[in-house]
């Protein structure tokens, strides 16, 4: 199956190495994959609560408008 505005890179044994993809066509597919990656990236970094960063957000707000 070919897809208009995505082409894979293969190496010399025909193996696909690399994919390029039209970012006019294709954008908001490429958006979704980089935050995919983003996210299995930082899956083993430490996590805040949603308090702990409500919390944070309104102590700078405070600092901001004193």
């Amino acid at each position: 199956m070919s897809i208009r505005g995505i082409q894979y890179l293969v190496d010399d044994l025909g193996e696909k190495t690399s994919v390029v993809i039209d970012l006019k066509r294709h954008g908001r597919l490429w958006e979704d994959l980089y935050d995919r990656m983003l996210a299995e990236a930082r899956k083993g970094e430490a996590r805040e609560s949603l308090d702990e960063v409500k919390q944070l957000l309104s102590k700078k707000w405070k600092r901001r408008n004193a």
